[in-house]
């Protein structure tokens, strides 16, 4: 199964994951104040971070876990240095 992970800014500022072809939603991921401005994936392939207008990167396990194991719109952040969240 593919995946593609897209970055949104008004009204939620989330990051979404989406099974491709078909473009169905498989998960939200909700934490940033403001606009996502930039994403880049981790060299593992696992993680993604996020920049965004609040000033804080976040770091998110999305393509780390089995589809099968992720829950349907639950926030699931990655550690980085202990803390899911730069600033």
């Amino acid at each position: 199964q593919r995946e593609i992970c897209s970055s949104h800014g008004f009204s939620e500022n989330q990051l979404i994951l989406w099974k491709y072809p078909t473009m169905t939603k498989i998960q939200e991921f909700k934490g940033h104040t403001a606009r996502v401005l930039h994403m880049d994936q981790s060299p593992d392939g696992g993680c993604v971070v996020s920049a965004a207008a609040d000033e804080t990167l976040r770091f998110w396990d999305v393509f780390g876990s089995p589809p099968n194991e992720r829950k349907g719109n639950n926030l699931t952040m990655g550690n980085f240095c202990g803390s899911p969240m730069i600033r």
